[in-house]
């Protein structure tokens, strides 16, 4: 298996406004996630986006739609928006028993690689069945830093999901690729809270998770003090925990 990241696609150009939501747009509901609250998240996602040359990852629970590959393997302008959910985060969101830090991803072509130097992605590490089995991240891009926005209206009904029969955004999909089919109303319960644009391979499918210990979160909570290259040492080091790497039945985690 290649252990080599492939070059990653950078879109060296402004941030998406408004405008740049005609076509395809990926929509993500964020809150917070395994024990971080979302202020935390964003000062740790614009540190990775410093050292990581304007490269971060950012993790959902649901896999892609299935037009992301090709979207992403002919390099398609697509801009990712991040809007606050308007439901409080649950429970074993705030305060997970356990944390899981996600080593590798899939591109594309379905080669497992491992994640950038400077990305972080984190999660809860048990779901109901038992330890998580799976988790996805979008692979963003951003010339500007990662500030909470308010004051732009997000107006989902304007939209419908890119594949399929094109069906209406469910109130269950917290990440989803749309395409927009009517004029966007001036009002909304969303706002466009946060920008970038899609990159590497878009939105992708993770893998070989190893547990953080409670030193390496505390470290990660405190993580927007850090310069750039501390927060790479910080990555590196969560990568290379001695804990194992998260097993089933003996076995690696297959997906």
């Amino acid at each position: 298996m290649n252990e080599m990241s492939p070059p990653q696609r950078h879109v060296a150009e402004p941030p998406p406004t408004v405008a740049d939501l005609g076509g395809y747009v990926c929509w993500s509901r964020m809150q917070a996630e395994a024990g971080q609250g979302l202020e935390t998240i964003i000062a740790r996602k614009e540190l990775e986006r410093r050292a990581g040359n304007g490269l971060f990852l950012w993790g959902v629970g649901n896999p892609p739609s299935t037009a992301i590959s090709a979207l992403a393997r002919i390099g398609c302008r697509v801009p990712v928006v991040f809007s606050v959910m308007k439901s409080r985060p649950k429970p074993i969101d705030v305060a997970p028993s356990r944390i899981f830090a996600w080593r590798r991803y899939f591109d594309p072509s379905a080669n497992e690689r491992p994640l950038p130097a400077s990305a972080v992605v984190t999660s809860r590490a048990d779901s109901a069945g038992g330890a998580k089995r799976a988790h996805y991240a979008l692979m963003c891009h951003s010339r500007a830093p990662l500030t909470l926005s308010r004051g732009t209206p997000f107006d989902v009904s304007a939209y419908r999901n890119a594949g399929g029969t094109g069906a209406p955004v469910g109130a269950s999909q917290v990440t989803a690729l749309l395409k927009q089919v009517a004029e966007p109303g001036k009002t909304s319960d969303y706002e466009v809270n946060l920008v970038a644009w899609l990159a590497g391979g878009y939105w992708v499918r993770l893998s070989d998770p190893v547990e953080v210990d409670p030193a390496g979160a505390t470290r990660l909570d405190r993580a927007a003090e850090l310069e750039p290259r501390d927060w790479l040492e910080l990555a590196a080091e969560l990568r290379a925990s001695p804990q194992a790497t998260a097993r089933l039945s003996g076995e690696l985690l297959l997906f």
